[in-house]
């Protein structure tokens, strides 16, 4: 059954699989309206409890709750030349990130590897559906055909060693010839070690401390790659 693509279907769709509501966020600079999980933490409790349980093929709902980090490279990206530049967001999670560069005029395709938050992602893109496209890709085992990208984002997307070689396969399979990468992350201590990782990998690295109005004291890391 294909998936619905109008925002009528895709509410019914929701309704009937997830408690979810919309919740008014600050991107690229103006108030936009998320179809987000109602219950992030619940969400992420009832999976601890089926693993706990047993159950197999359980996926933490870490796309559930809209991370600061997202914030932060939307923050970045006001100083990015956006305007008709295609963009691919990894991990799009609630999508704040690919919806602020689309707000920006970029062309975006955002994607996750789990299908609940795409549906969410799908609602959320209805003001900017001309610039957006909405998939599942699993890093380092799908891929958008023949297409690449001068920009690719991830928001929070580092956060667990084991991902790192399947992001790194992800970029070199869609990155243009001279693009970047911008990651973003709130100063976790892997991210550090990620640095490190890839430091011996055949990237330049950079990287740029953004301040949040919200909690100044608590910066968000850009970490900026491009091909060495």
């Amino acid at each position: 059954m294909p998936n619905p693509t109008n925002l009528h279907d895709l509410t019914q769709q929701a309704n009937a699989r997830l408690k979810w509501m919309w919740q008014t966020t600050n991107i690229a600079g103006r108030p936009f309206e998320l179809a987000v999980a109602a219950d992030p933490d619940g969400m992420l409790i009832e999976a601890c409890e089926r693993q706990d349980a047993g159950e197999e093929g359980v996926i933490d709902p870490f796309w559930a709750a809209t991370w600061r980090a997202a914030a932060g490279l939307d923050r970045y990206l006001a100083n990015v030349e956006l305007a008709d530049v295609d963009v691919l967001e990894l991990g799009c999670g609630t999508g704040h990130a690919g919806i602020a560069a689309a707000l920006r005029g970029a062309n975006v395709i955002l994607t996750d590897g789990v299908d609940d938050p795409l549906l969410l992602v799908r609602m959320s893109v209805d003001p900017v559906r001309e610039r957006c496209t909405v998939q599942r890709l699993r890093f380092g085992q799908d891929t958008i055909a023949d297409r690449r990208f001068p920009i690719i984002l991830g928001s929070d997307v580092t956060y667990l060693r084991t991902l790192w070689p399947e992001l790194e396969v992800c970029w070199q399979q869609h990155l243009s010839d001279g693009g970047q990468v911008l990651l973003s992350d709130p100063y976790r201590i892997i991210a550090n070690e990620f640095r490190e990782w890839i430091a011996d990998r055949p990237w330049n690295y950079t990287e740029h401390k953004m301040v949040l109005d919200d909690d100044p004291e608590h910066p968000i890391r850009v970490m900026q790659l491009t091909s060495a």
